[in-house]
């Protein structure tokens, strides 16, 4: 079977055991700052796991893509030199929540793979470990599937830990656990290693295919272990593993899906395809990289954005190493849509996207690699000894992308040695900061929990009735909220918004007879909406009703801001290209921000021409439209999903006209032209590869128009001329001033000439050296570098540093006539002056120049010249 067809069977099996299909989640995390990278199929599912989330169905399947390139999951160093190590991997998943638990899921997972209807393995070559403890799991699998007992591992806390075990799944330090059940493939004898948990598992011999997690209990803080009162489960199998079970190969690099990609990355560099490791590099890194870029991550110099820079680079090294000539790497993704685009449409759309990135940074990291090969002579020009520093290794290694070996290379035709001890220690210190950067911080135990959902009706409502079912201060439930405090409501329904998506929580207010609660804020966790504010008079107790009062003012300017927001979206993707994708947003009831992926500054015609779109679609006055439907149909109608939200099973579907539809659960204007006026009042770069937008709509638009209108009559006021005849009178004013600037420098160079025969008289002689230190305030630096030029002329032999108190800030010029320089250097009395006044200085051995803002200490620093020249001569 081909992989594609592997995956197929797998999602329909499940669909016929009732499972929902679910499509992959992206690689991106949607409201989980704890991961780098979505690494496991159950990511999407983790707060149904925790009870925060109750989904339309209880069982799931899917076929999840994956990335394990940083962070706590990190398989980089490996890829390309194991049979089985990937950045990238797609993760074949079936889950319950609360439905089914381990005798289905045992049940199930035998039936796919040993039926004659779907993989048909051999059932003698099937291997299965089991938690130690668990001896409800290892009954079934003997008793029930007939796994004879020779073929069954029971696996301990191997980890040096209680409940630290390869079969035994945590969440984190706490929150949801449970034993799992492991199901191994036997590729015979002829191959070396041994069973799991004995001394040769790491052999080759017997893989896993299969893990069952049976989320059965919840660990507090203090390592006890309670019973979950829904347990559930988890399954994931690797499809490129599968894959190569089935197609009888041992490598995962030999399976049809890479025979693909490695033919094209060697016609790409130009080399033969032998199987080499590098070219195992280049393939694995062309399905990370082109996955990631497609869902929005772009090199940059953290985050993410980092580890996608680590892979490109990392392909163009062995690429290089396999002697490819310029860029090759981009080449690649054309090969890659053609074997994975059907699954994943995301890299059809986005294939230009992917190869104009990946070609970019194949572009710069050529030139980086240089500037590192100079910083590598720099320091081994610097090398006492003949052993490269571990921690100069990992330099180039973290900075420029140098690989040890490399830098092994260059230093061995200088008959140098690297520390490759010191630079694994530096490795290993960065290994440990990842995964302390990416791991669970927060115990799951302490989360706001609460079993019903609040029903929103605000889509329709500002105000209505309501019941009072969680009072908490200080995070703690509470059954009554007292005058003065502070505290969080929550509602059987409610019409307050609850952040989400950019869009901030609704203010306002809820009254209960006497007792009013202002509400500052609404978020939501689970299907709770959190209502937090401060109780202004009176007292709450749960259980009693409430009148809710939505700030109706704020949430209008509010809602216009936001669908504004959704024509920026589609006008940028209109003049910018379809690579455009939300990168984060604040929508508030002042204005509107927007963060989206591109790779370049907006010229001030693509910023015109947005405006120009987006009011154009206000001026259609097109009504705004919502439906309520499933995923896959609001895909098939082309709505495009919003970065940081994350979706159900039903999804609300936004459509204004023809020109913008995306999936969007916030609050919208009724029509477009409602929003009355966009105007953009500001771009730039956020961090590389994201731009920013600000934009004004409606009364805070006109606001700021009529704001810059009578900036313009004031301006023209000042220089005698109306708005007609501004540019003109502004240009004749700037030109008079560049005739008088001119005319100034004229005379300040006259004064400076004649204040330098003065001056000249008054300098000093120290050992046969003329030395002037002298204070003249008003100077700029260009007035006093050429008396500098000047004075060294008239005294000869001479030591010069003159100081400036100019536009409230100190301004130093040094020099030194040449036959000095090899005894005192320009550079280092201005180091010495600079610092005195709380600044920096430097320059030539003859000339340099400085300053600081400590004008205090000015006569001080002058003071430092005839030291200076004593103890350099």
């Amino acid at each position: 079977m081909k992989s594609a067809e592997i995956r197929e069977a797998f999602l329909r099996f499940f669909e016929e055991q009732g499972h929902t299909r679910v499509a992959s989640s992206s690689l991106i995390p949607g409201n989980d700052p704890t991961l780098l990278f979505t690494n496991a199929g159950m990511n999407q599912f983790k707060d149904c796991f925790l009870g925060q989330e109750k989904r339309a169905y209880t069982r799931a399947v899917s076929s999840q893509k994956c990335v394990r390139a940083g962070g706590k999951h990190n398989d980089l160093e490996n890829v390309g030199y194991t049979a089985r190590h990937h950045t990238f991997f797609e993760m074949l998943g079936n889950f319950s929540f609360g439905d089914y638990f381990k005798r289905d899921a045992i049940t199930y997972a035998w039936n796919f793979l040993t039926s004659e209807k779907w993989l048909n393995l051999p059932k003698e070559k099937l291997w299965v470990t089991v938690y130690a403890s668990d001896d409800e799991a290892y009954d079934i699998w003997t008793k029930d599937i007939g796994v004879p007992a020779e073929r069954m591992v029971r696996i301990g806390d191997n980890k040096g830990a209680p409940y630290a075990s390869d079969n035994f799944w945590t969440m984190g330090d706490t929150g949801p656990c449970g034993p799992c059940t492991e199901i191994f493939y036997d590729h015979g004898a002829d191959i070396w290693g041994g069973p799991p948990g004995s001394p040769e598992e790491d052999g080759d011999r017997y893989i896993e295919i299969w893990n069952n997690v049976f989320m059965q209990f919840n660990r507090t803080a203090d390592g006890v272990l309670h019973p979950l009162p829904a347990p559930s489960v988890d399954t994931g199998m690797g499809l490129e593993r599968i894959s190569a079970v089935l197609q009888h190969v041992h490598s995962n690099y030999e399976i049809d899906l890479f025979q693909s990609l490695l033919s094209a990355s060697a016609k790409a560099i130009g080399c033969t395809n032998d199987a080499q490791a590098s070219l195992k590099v280049v393939a694995d890194h062309i399905r990370s990289c082109g996955f990631l870029i497609a869902d929005g991550v772009l090199p940059s110099n953290e985050g993410r954005g980092y580890v996608l820079r680590r892979i490109i680079r990392r392909a163009c090294r062995h690429g290089n190493k396999l002697g490819a000539k310029g860029s090759f790497f981009y080449q690649i993704v054309a090969a890659l849509v053609a074997e994975m685009g059907e699954a994943f449409p995301e890299l059809k759309s986005q294939q230009a996207h992917i190869e104009r990135v990946l070609k970019a940074e194949e572009e710069q990291f050529a030139k980086t690699l240089e500037q590192g090969l100079k910083i590598l002579e720099q320091d081994l020009a610097e090398l006492k000894g003949d052993v490269v520093p571990g921690d100069v290794v990992f330099k180039l290694y973290d900075t420029y992308g140098f690989p040890m070996d490399l830098t092994g290379d260059i230093a061995r035709e200088r008959s140098l040695t690297i520390d490759e001890e010191g630079f694994e220690r530096e490795m290993e210190a960065q290994r440990v900061r990842a995964r302390s950067a990416s791991s669970f911080g927060m115990d799951y135990n302490s989360l706001v929990k609460v079993d019903v959902a609040t029903e929103f009706t605000g889509y329709t409502a500002h105000s209505g009735s309501a019941k009072i079912v969680a009072l908490y201060k200080d995070g703690q439930s509470v059954d009554v909220l007292s005058e003065g405090e502070e505290g969080v409501v929550v509602l059987n329904q409610t019409p307050f918004y609850a952040e989400s998506g950019g869009q901030i929580g609704d203010c306002g207010f809820l009254q209960a007879g006497a007792a009013r609660f202002d509400v500052r804020d609404t978020t939501k966790t689970g299907g709770a909406f959190l209502h937090h504010g401060v109780l202004d008079s009176g007292s709450l107790i749960v259980g009693a009703p409430v009148e809710t009062h939505v700030d109706a003012d704020v949430r209008h300017a509010t809602s216009l801001n936001h669908s504004a927001t959704h024509l920026l979206h589609a006008a940028l993707r209109q003049v910018l290209g379809e690579h455009v994708q939300q990168k984060g947003s604040l929508v508030d009831s002042q204005r509107l921000r927007f963060d989206f992926s591109h790779f370049e500054a907006i010229k001030p015609e693509q910023l015109k021409a947005l405006e120009d779109i987006v009011n154009a679609e206000i001026r259609k006055n097109s009504e705004v439209e919502t439906e309520e439907t499933d995923i896959e149909t609001a895909k098939q109608k082309g709505a495009m999903a919003l970065f940081g939200e994350k979706y159900g099973d039903s999804v609300r579907v936004l459509s204004m006209g023809d020109f913008s539809v995306e999936l969007c659960g916030g609050i919208h204007a009724a029509r477009t032209g409602d929003i009355g006026l966009l105007k953009i009042i500001s771009e730039g770069g956020v961090a590389s590869g994201v731009r920013r937008i600000e934009a004004l709509t409606g009364a805070a638009a006109l606001a700021y128009l009529n704001a810059a209108e009578e900036q313009l009559k004031e301006a023209a006021n000042l220089v005698k001329g109306s708005r007609d005849n501004l540019i003109d009178k502004l240009s004749a004013v700037l030109e008079r001033n560049r005739l008088l600037e001119k005319q100034l420098e004229q005379l300040q160079a006259k004064a400076a000439s004649a204040a330098g025969d003065d001056l000249s008289a008054s300098a000093l002689d120290v050992k046969g050296v003329k030395v002037l230190a002298v204070r003249l305030d008003g100077q700029d630096g260009k007035a006093l570098l050429a008396l500098v030029d000047q004075l060294k002329n008239k005294l000869g032999r001479a030591v010069i540093l003159l100081g400036s108190v100019h536009e409230e800030k100190v301004v130093l010029v040094a020099g030194v006539t040449k036959d000095l320089t090899g005894q005192l250097k320009a550079g280092d009395l201005m180091k010495q002056a600079a610092a005195a006044v709380g600044g920096k200085g430097g320059g030539r051995p003859d000339m340099a120049q400085g300053g600081g803002t400590d004008a205090g200490a000015l006569d001080a620093a002058l003071a430092l010249t005839v030291p200076f020249v004593e103890q350099g001569l």
